[in-house]
Order: C-alpha cells, then structure tokens, then sequence
C-alpha cells in the first residue's frame, strides 16, 4: 500500500490477525488500492450502509469502487434497532441472491451500528469472509478496532456475535464534519474513557485542550482518534477475546448499556450513557479507595461538555440494578465492574449490590 503522508497508520496485532488503522482527511481514497492488493481479488464487494450515510456519502463509495468491482449496496435503517436478527437475515439473504461468495468482500460504511452487524454477517457468511471497517462517526473509532461484531436481541444488547477481526480500518475524517455535535459527544466519550483507563498525559492533554465541544478542531480530532485507537489496539492486542486486560474497555459501560435499556434504545445515546458511567464507576471507586479524588472534577468537565451528570426520574435505581445484572460480565448474579484506581489505572472487581444501590441514589 502507498503511503500517503497526510495519513496517519496504527497497526492492531492480535493473536489471529494484524491489520493497519488507515487514518486521516481523505484516507478512504485507499480503499481501490486496498481491495486490489488482496490475495483474491474481491469478486464481488457488498457495501452495508444505513440510510443517512447512503444519502451523504455512499454515491462517491460506489463511483470509486465501481470501476474495478461488482458492487452492491445494502441500506440499512440508522439507529440501534437495525441491529436486529431479521436485518442479519436479510443482508445473507441479499449476499446468495447477489451470487456473493467466499472471495468478496463486505465494507462496513457507518457507525458502530453498521459495523457491528456487517461485521458478523460477514463472520457467518459462507463461514467467514473477509470485511473492511470504513467508520462515519466519532463513536466508531472504538467499537471498529477489535473485532466484537455483534447483534442486538430482544432480552440484551450484544447477545449474539462473535470475534472477527476485519482486514483494515480505514478511518476518514471527512465523513465525521456532518456529524451533529450529539454525536460528536457520543464518540468523545469513549475517548475519555481510553484515556481515563490507560494514559494519564493523555487525559491531561484532553483536558487542556479541550474545555468543550466547540474545541473538537481537526488537528485535536486527530490527536484524540489517533490516541484513542492506539490506547484500543494495545488492550486488544493482549487480550483479543476479553478473558482477561480487554474487559478494563468496559470502564462506564455496566451502567452505561443498563440505561440505554432500562431509558429504551436511542433514549440515550451510548456515549451519553457511558459517560454517566464513567462518572457513576468514579464515584463508586472512591467509596472503595477513598485516597482517590475525581468524582467532582469528571462532573465539572462532563457539565462542560454537555454530558449528563443525573439519573432521570423515570427508572428507578432497582430497575437499573436489574438491567446491570444482564450485563455479560456479570458472574453468580455478582456485578463485575471496572473500577478506576487512579487516572490510567483501572481494576476489575466484584461490586456488592447495597453499595451500586446506595451510591446510585446519588445521582438522582
């Protein structure tokens, strides 16, 4: 592959692949060149997208690939409910009809909805074939490096999936200027969180940085995704099916899923919801470790940037202790949650059931 200089690379290496993180202003125009440069050439390409990314972007995708490849497209609709069995059906459905088989390739262009599912469709699809992740939102440069594909069932989120490792991450950061700043929000969130669990000047640099929002430049999108995919790909490269280190990226998250159900899906946005967990698994930890000192200052920054800080009135805190309890890292209906000793240190540990309810209560 040439290398363009106004592209960054980060190279993910696990036990079962090594791929490279394409990254930068225009980096999808690599994409050609990537295709040809596989072992097979693709003889067919399936795009799965969803309907706002079709409507921007997808044109330009399939002009660029249409002259070397047979391509196809599949529209999915935006939003967390499209990650749903009936649409895993129906894109295998799609992929026999189009005569796909074992040398094509599947791209995933859009968020970490998109990703998710496209990615497991291409996990099970004649057994596994080979995808590329091509992410639209901040919100993806996490969930696109690492391999968990995944779709959503009626009784949990994530609950059918696997581990599958995509070929390459071609992130371009031109698809993120038409995100709206909700969303933007949603992905900083999980940048927070790589630096708050691994990388303590890359947490004071955030926090110099960035005071809100409005700071999210080019230049400092750049520093924070480059930052946050080489913090994702280094916990991933030691841990790539989470029995162990990878389960610290879980740090806001046994929270965050639990109201993302118990408020209904896309009541919140997952980076919202981490982020009350980020806040919540903070102050739970200083309970625990009372030297530690961060609760007031997240809270402080979160208000900043638009983050919420309280529980809304509508779901009880026994409701939330039972979402919590159908999180997947959750052993002998014992809450497992990633604790925070200092910033870039974390833990995992055993967290009794008085202790979230009390220290829930607090956020109401």
């Amino acid at each position: 592959m040439q290398h363009n200089s106004n592209w960054g690379q980060v190279t993910v290496e696990t036990a079962s692949k090594e791929y490279p993180i394409y990254l930068g202003a225009g980096a999808s125009e690599c994409l050609p060149e990537l295709l040809a440069s596989f072992h097979n050439s693709p003889s067919k390409v399936l795009i799965v997208t969803d309907d706002l990314v079709e409507n921007l972007y997808l044109s330009q995708m399939v002009a660029s690939l249409g002259q070397s490849f047979s391509v196809h497209s599949y529209i999915l609709p935006n939003g967390e409910s499209a990650k749903s069995f009936e649409n895993y059906y129906a894109i295998q459905t799609f992929a026999l009809e189009n005569g796909m088989d074992r040398h094509s390739v599947i791209i995933a262009f859009g968020g970490g909805v998109v990703g998710d599912i496209a990615g497991f469709v291409a996990s099970t699809f004649m057994r596994g074939i080979k995808f590329i992740q091509v992410p639209t939102t901040l919100l993806a440069h996490d969930s696109a490096v690492g391999g968990k594909v995944a779709i959503n069932h009626p009784l949990g989120k994530n609950m059918i999936g696997s581990f599958y490792q995509p070929e390459a991450v071609i992130y371009d950061v031109n698809y993120l200027k038409s995100l709206p700043e909700k969303e933007l929000r949603s992905g900083f969130a999980e940048v927070m969180k790589h630096s708050l669990i691994w990388d303590r000047d890359f947490y004071q640099w955030i926090r110099e940085n960035i005071q809100s929002m409005e700071d999210l430049t080019e230049s400092k999108l750049l520093v924070c995704l480059e930052n946050g995919m080489k913090i994702k790909a280094e916990v991933v490269s030691t841990d790539e099916k989470e029995t162990g280190l990878r389960a610290i990226l879980n740090f806001g998250h046994t929270l965050g899923h639990a109201l993302e159900a118990a408020y209904g899906y896309g009541k919140i946005t997952h980076g919202d919801g981490v982020a009350l967990g980020m806040l919540f698994a903070t102050r739970l930890s200083e309970k625990l470790n009372p030297s530690l000192r961060l609760a007031e200052e997240l809270k402080i920054a979160w208000k900043l940037y638009g983050f919420p800080t309280e529980i809304r009135p509508s779901v009880s805190p026994e409701s939330i202790l039972r979402w919590m309890k159908k999180d997947k890292k959750t052993q002998n209906s014992h809450i497992h949650m990633v604790l925070i000793q200092s910033v870039g240190k974390v833990e995992l540990r055993s967290v009794p059931d008085e202790l979230i309810l009390e220290t829930l209560k607090e956020f109401y």
